[in-house]
C-alpha cells in the first residue's frame, strides 16, 4: 500500500471514529454543537418539525446514553454468571427498544433509520414527545413529565408508575435541570451554530 493511500485509509478512520464518539464536554450544550455542528443541524430540524425543544432533546439523550451511539444496557446474568443477552432490547443514541423502533419506522416510513445515527435518534425523540403531548398532554416542553413518559411507556406514565420509583423521580429531576442549564447555554451561542454557520449569508 502506498504512503498516499495510508494516509487516506487513517483519515478516514480517524474521521469515522470523530463521528461517532461522544462529544468531549457533555456539560455544555454549545461546545457540544461547536465539535459537532451535524448534530445541531439535526436537532434544529427536529425542534422545527416537531417542537421538541433542543435542550430537551439534549437533556434525555445525556441520560440515556451519555451520547454514546452504541449503548446498550448491561448484559443479564444467571447464578451471577454474565449471560450473551441483555436486560433490554434498549440500544442506541436514544436507548430505544427493539419493538419500539419498529413501530415507529413503521408510523414514519423510515425503514433505514438506525439506533447508531444522532439524527434519526433525535428524530424518534420528537416523534415520541409529540404522542406523549398529544395522547397525555405533557408539553415538550415539560423535560421532567417528558422523561417520565419517555423512560416508562405512554401507559405506565399514565398509570403512574413512577410513583414507585423514588430513583427514577430523582432521575426525572436531573434531566429536567440539565435542559434547563442546556437552554440558558443555548441563548448565548445558538445564533452562530450549525454546519453551515460559516458561509456568507447571501
Amino acid at each position: 500500500m502506498s504512503i498516499r493511500a495510508l494516509i487516506l485509509v487513517l483519515a478516514t478512520l480517524l474521521l469515522s471514529a470523530c463521528a461517532t464518539s461522544p462529544p468531549s464536554n457533555v456539560e455544555n450544550a454549545c461546545r457540544i454543537f461547536e465539535e459537532k455542528p451535524d448534530w445541531f443541524d439535526a436537532s434544529k430540524d427536529v425542534e422545527e418539525r416537531y417542537g421538541l425543544p433542543i435542550q430537551v432533546q439534549l437533556a434525555i439523550m445525556r441520560q440515556e446514553s451519555s451520547f454514546k451511539h452504541d449503548a446498550a444496557p448491561p448484559r443479564d446474568t444467571l447464578l451471577g454468571i454474565p449471560m450473551w443477552w441483555r436486560v433490554s432490547s434498549a440500544y442506541g443514541y436514544a436507548q430505544v427498544k427493539d419493538s419500539t423502533w419498529e413501530w415507529y419506522k413503521d408510523k414514519t416510513g423510515y425503514w433505514f433509520a438506525s439506533r447508531e445515527n444522532y439524527a434519526d435518534a433525535v428524530d424518534f425523540m420528537g416523534w415520541y414527545a409529540s404522542i406523549s403531548q398529544r395522547t397525555l398532554g405533557i408539553s415538550k416542553w415539560d423535560a421532567y413529565n417528558q422523561y417520565l413518559a419517555y423512560h416508562e411507556g405512554h401507559g405506565g406514565w399514565k398509570r403512574k408508575t413512577y410513583n414507585k420509583k423514588q430513583w427514577l423521580i430523582g432521575v426525572a429531576k436531573k434531566v429536567e435541570r440539565n435542559a434547563q442549564t442546556y437552554g440558558a447555554q443555548l441563548k448565548k451561542c445558538e445564533g452562530s451554530l450549525g454546519s453551515g454557520s460559516w458561509l456568507w449569508p447571501f
